[in-house]
């Protein structure tokens, strides 16, 4: 009796021990976060002050009208890449210096800021217009550089339409045709590559799209064309799959005078694809396919050409 009384007695003491450090422990992590919030406040309040400090310093010098005052201090957030400020005090001053010879690396600065700071957009348009009025300047390979890097970041995903994206491929393409020796060869080499990729996915959704929609004829018309444009796409075997079904699929369907005709086209299909993937997935399909063609074919006495 007295031991079960002394055992309760200690598992009494325990259980209040850890009640008590599971108080202190979510006393502590309240506390912590408390801090880490008030903290984060602070800092968030500190960046503000900062950045109306900038505002102020900013309106102040270019209220003054001064260009070379203008000029040094978009060059000194240029140097600390504050790339909003300096892009804003290079717009400011590009006016003071045309014709004297400042103006190509006031414009360059002014879109490179733009660039640094992800406004793709209006650096396309600066840049653009530097090579076309530069085209002698020092900066000038830099520029087209990185007018080829805005047209890349501006292309969209291959869901979309990939205008921006044909026009990235060719800046790349110029870039490496002028400038054959520089170090971002290579590199974008390789981004011609991934858009290359980017312009085949696209016609493959395009003209799976028509399959998608059971408009098989012109699915067949698209397929093919895109085959055509891209022989080396990733997604051929899919492509010329969906060119035998597509095919199967408008015999299967059509009219009389018609299906002769369309299950011809249904053994070149299969027989293409055959030749390039025997072992593919899609193959125990096609041969159900390929079968009704030929018994079609058969009890109709059309020949058949392998």
């Amino acid at each position: 009796m007295y031991a079960r009384e002394k055992n309760k007695a200690f598992m009494v003491k325990w259980i209040a021990k850890i009640a008590l450090l599971v108080v202190l422990l979510v006393v502590t992590t309240s506390t912590s976060f408390a801090n880490s919030d008030q903290e984060n406040a602070k800092q968030k309040s500190d960046r503000k002050k900062v950045e109306r400090v900038r505002r102020v310093a900013i309106h102040k010098v270019l209220k003054s009208a001064d260009p070379e005052l203008i000029y040094s201090e978009a060059l000194k957030y240029y140097g600390r890449e504050k790339w909003r400020q300096a892009g804003d005090l290079f717009d400011a001053c590009m006016a003071y210096y045309v014709g004297d010879v400042r103006e190509d690396s006031t414009a360059f600065f002014s879109a490179r800021s733009k660039f640094k700071n992800r406004d793709y957009v209006n650096a396309t348009t600066q840049l653009d217009e530097f090579r076309r009025k530069f085209g002698r300047s020092v900066f000038v390979e830099d520029a087209e550089a990185m007018l080829a890097m805005c047209h890349y970041y501006l292309a969209p995903d291959p869901t979309r339409d990939q205008t921006i994206t044909g026009e990235a491929i060719i800046a790349f393409s110029e870039f490496i045709e002028r400038y054959p020796n520089s170090k971002r060869v290579e590199a974008f080499k390789n981004l011609i590559e991934e858009l290359t990729l980017r312009l085949k996915k696209k016609a493959y959704l395009n003209a799976y799209t028509y399959y998608k929609v059971q408009r098989y004829k012109s699915a067949v018309v698209a397929l093919r064309n895109a085959l055509k444009l891209y022989p080396e796409t990733p997604h051929r075997e899919e492509m010329l799959y969906l060119i035998a079904v597509s095919n199967y699929r408008l015999a299967h369907n059509s009219i009389a005078d018609k299906q002769g005709e369309r299950y011809l086209n249904v053994l070149d299909s299969y027989y293409s694809f055959i030749n390039e993937f025997p072992e593919s997935k899609h193959r125990k399909e096609l041969e159900r396919y390929i079968k009704e063609a030929k018994d079609y074919l058969d009890k109709n006495n059309i020949e058949k050409q392998k």
